[in-house]
């Protein structure tokens, strides 16, 4: 390579490094500016974590009037919930609780548990949502789109879809999407890479700990496992050392979640969800999900209620944008696979009795495929006239601002809302209302009555507050990142060739 060349591939790297260091720590400081407080999901999670911590027990009998999400076994309540973002969760949660000690704050107090819970959220759906957007950048790049169309894809995935909200939820959706996509990611990139054998451990890792944060997450592992071993020979470690690689991975990660299953329920095999106390509906086919319903797709795509494309217009390019990655020279195999898994994603949330996902903001059972789908944002930005493209801008801003007014209100809208944000988020947002939820992590349930008006005292909050702001103007700090971000990322999308590498 002459030396012009290898300056120019240089420049390049570190541009794109750059590029997506900015992305990640804009992404981290939009998440962790909020604190959305508790709910029966969350709280139910948590509690597995502080009985660990607190207790070394997996019984959470302690902390069981905080939720309804709760199994009873052998006269003892165990959370409900797949264990791996719970588990994700124990280090950073000590590591949390040590320090509220060091300072005089009791972990088991109410402001050491809001501490305590603002970490494990942060360490675990923030983080694994910014892994999912590097991916969603990292892929982009590897099939040769423009740097504006990977940064343009990668942020519209982190801001601009519910993925944002759900990164501030202590849940398991964006753990499992941001497996889901590691897994992927590696999968693809062991056709070029010069050590394919420990890519390969990274896929079955991934690929088994999605499982173990949420069940239904099993068809996509198995799909991008397949996806791997399907293009493991033409690698240097050879088909065999890929798969058993592969599989090995996936059996460490089943291996935990079946030591954690013995450990508390008494077999390897048998789940939280088999004892589930409350939701009688879980018992109707395999755990709530039995055949599609129409209707329900209707309603999770383009419905008042949870409609998808209502909240984040930008994903109905997706299908056009993964069709014309099949047109290109490497990319027909992993856009088929993205399809495959936004399409599953789709027929679950639509087969799943508790469709709606009670108190959410949008169709959260369809989340994981979210950073899936906004790969197709980036052939798309790169196609599009300039028309088309601020189309695509426009499409971005609405579903970032929609995202925006959730995270500053409350991530979690009462289930009894047929439109929430036009009845509920819209609303409180324009009246200054935020930080609205005010269940904790140690509160059974939350008013949606009472959530408006200061009734009662917020749980939530955000930095902003935090500093003595109010309303709206406690998202100030908040603007003054996002400016700085997009100078930056503004001036790496327009450096041509020559310049960076120089």
């Amino acid at each position: 390579m002459k030396a012009s060349a290898r300056e120019a591939v240089t420049g390049v790297d570190c541009t794109a490094r750059r590029a997506a260091i900015v992305v990640s720590c804009t992404l981290l400081a939009s998440y962790a500016y909020f604190y959305e407080g508790g709910g029966w999901n969350q709280n139910s999670r948590f509690a597995l974590v502080r009985a660990i911590v607190e207790h070394r027990t997996l019984r959470i009998d302690e902390y069981a009037s905080s939720t309804g999400d709760r199994a009873l076994w052998n006269d003892h309540y165990y959370s409900d919930k797949a264990p791996g973002a719970s588990l994700l969760a124990v280090v950073p949660v000590a590591a949390a609780a040590a320090m509220a000690r060091v300072v005089g704050v009791p972990p088991a107090s109410r402001a050491g548990v809001t501490w305590t819970s603002y970490i494990a959220t942060v360490a675990t759906s923030g983080v694994f949502t910014v892994a999912a957007a590097l991916c969603v950048l990292a892929l982009a790049l590897e099939w040769r789109a423009s740097r504006a169309a990977a940064i343009v894809a990668a942020l519209a995935y982190g801001l601009a879809t519910p993925a944002w909200p759900y990164a501030t939820l202590f849940i398991g959706h964006a753990v499992t999407a941001g497996c889901l996509m590691a897994g992927f990611t590696a999968a693809v990139m062991m056709n070029r890479s010069s050590q394919p054998l420990r890519l390969a451990w990274l896929v079955g890792l991934a690929c088994g700990w999605a499982s173990v944060t949420e069940f239904p997450a099993a068809i996509p592992a198995a799909i991008i496992v397949a996806f791997a071993l399907a293009t493991s020979g033409v690698h240097r470690g050879g088909r065999w050392g890929v798969a058993l690689r592969l599989l090995a991975g996936v059996a460490l990660a089943l291996a935990c979640l079946a030591a954690y299953n013995a450990a508390a329920f008494g077999s390897p095999f048998r789940i939280g969800y088999v004892s589930e106390e409350a939701f009688e509906g879980m018992r109707r086919g395999v755990f709530g999900i039995s055949t599609p319903r129409l209707d329900v797709a209707y309603g999770v795509l383009f419905g008042r209620y949870r409609g998808l494309l209502r909240l984040a217009p930008i994903a109905a390019f997706a299908p056009v944008g993964l069709v014309l990655l099949m047109r290109s020279r490497h990319g027909f195999a992993p856009a088929l696979v993205a399809l495959m898994i936004g399409a599953y994603y789709l027929v679950l949330n639509a087969s799943y009795i508790y469709w709606e996902g009670g108190w959410s903001y949008g169709p959260r059972h369809l989340s994981p495929s979210l950073p899936f789908v906004a790969l197709g944002a980036a052939p798309v930005w790169d196609s599009a006239s300039k028309a088309g493209r601020m189309l695509l801008v426009v499409c971005c801003v609405w579903g970032a601002a929609l995202s925006l007014i959730a995270v500053s209100t409350t991530a979690q809208p009462p289930g009894n809302l047929q439109s929430p944000v036009h009845d509920f988020l819209w609303p409180a947002f324009r009246a200054g209302d935020l930080s609205v939820n005010h269940q904790s992590f140690v509160d059974y349930t939350a008013d949606p009555d009472r959530l408006r008006g200061g009734v009662r005292s917020h749980a939530a909050w955000n930095v902003g507050e935090l500093l003595g702001l109010r309303g709206l103007w406690s998202l100030l700090p908040l603007a003054g990142i996002w400016g700085v971000a997009a100078w930056s990322l503004t001036r790496d999308a327009r450096t041509p060739l020559a310049v960076a590498a120089a």
